[in-house]
């Protein structure tokens, strides 16, 4: 099949690589009718993490059962389905506790930029859709394989309650989702931190009651100018640099809690600060698993549209351009159709 393959620092190709078979009774072979690129696929991109050369590369994407193995009972060949990134049985202790994305029996989509991709554990990982979705459904249901339920996640674990006060870090496709997440939870001041057109738009449809461009210091004077000088109810942290942490706890309030969802990369925590303030930190990998049906509904209801952070879509044969787009900030997220 086609896969899109990383060989050095961005250096993107689509190969020829081995089809996915069934390696175990538990797994299910997925036909991908769309997929896409994440932020979190810029750090090997731009040489951050560590590099296989010529692996597969991609976690995101939505299609159609093409294969299942001898375990699998609730999905079978014909299904279209939702596959989140992170796999679980969904019936573990962990899974039992919400956190899917520690199942003992976890594994991840590893070749989502593709024609198709195996799915470990598949009775408790994919979530069916009601028949084959009409294809303007695609860049909604595809959000929530990934960036709509880490959002949500985001706003879990950082308390977001009716009528509070929410500041999200991050106007990636990320932290836009936590926005739309906080506004669908009820906040009723929502801080986008945004210096990018594009993304405040979106960011306002969301549900983004004030904008803010400034970083660092002058970005925490303008959250407390907001908010009366008491800051944040709860912060959402949807980048994963030492900044962006830093930045998350100078505008939480004393006994807020950061919910985290950015990938760290050089990122050391102020205890002193968390101590003194009584200010918590939350999150982690998203257990998307836990919040897809939920998700599924709001969006089969109209009630929510994550879809609109696809700006860009292409073919998979052009899958370097949508690297290059996302890592120059030309593109939010890159849809990419098989």
């Amino acid at each position: 099949m086609r896969a899109t393959t990383i060989h050095d620092t961005r250096d993107i190709r689509v190969s020829e690589v081995p089809d996915p078979i069934i390696e175990a009774p538990t797994d299910a072979i997925v036909r991908v009718t769309a997929a896409c690129i994440c932020g979190s696929d810029l750090w090997p991109y731009r040489g951050e993490n560590e590099i296989t050369p010529g692996s597969t590369i991609g976690h995101e994407c939505i299609g159609v059962v093409e294969e299942v193995g001898s375990d699998v009972n609730d999905v079978a060949p014909g299904d279209f389905v939702i596959v989140p990134f992170c796999h679980c049985d969904n019936t573990c202790a962990h899974c039992q506790a919400g956190v899917q994305s520690a199942c003992v029996n976890a594994s991840m989509t590893s070749s989502g930029q593709a024609e198709y991709a195996r799915v470990g554990q598949a009775d408790g990982s994919l979530v069916r859709t009601d028949g084959i979705p009409d294809p303007a459904m695609f860049p909604s249901l595809l959000a929530l394989t990934d960036v709509m339920a880490t959002g949500w996640h985001a706003a879990v674990a950082a308390g977001v309650r009716p009528g509070g006060t929410v500041v999200v870090v991050g106007d990636g496709a990320v932290g836009l989702c936590g926005v739309l997440a906080a506004s669908v939870m009820g906040a009723e001041r929502i801080v986008a931190m945004s210096r990018h057109e594009p993304r405040q738009q979106i960011a306002t449809a969301f549900g983004a009651t004030h904008l803010v461009a400034e970083r660092g210091k002058e970005g925490g004077q303008a959250v407390k100018e907001i908010t009366g000088g008491v800051g944040a109810d709860a912060v959402l942290e949807c980048v994963g640099t030492k900044d962006a942490m830093d930045l998350s706890f100078a505008v939480a309030r004393p006994g807020a809690t950061v919910g985290f969802v950015g990938v760290p990369h050089g990122v050391e925590l102020p205890i002193g600060r968390m101590f003194s303030k009584n200010v918590g930190l939350a999150g982690g990998i998203a257990p998307v698993r836990r919040y897809l049906p939920e998700l599924l509904g709001l969006v089969t209801s109209g009630r929510i549209d994550p879809g609109k952070v696809f700006d860009l879509s292409l073919p998979l044969a052009e899958v370097a351009e949508g690297y290059r787009a996302m890592d120059e900030r030309r593109a939010i997220k890159v849809m990419i159709e098989p």
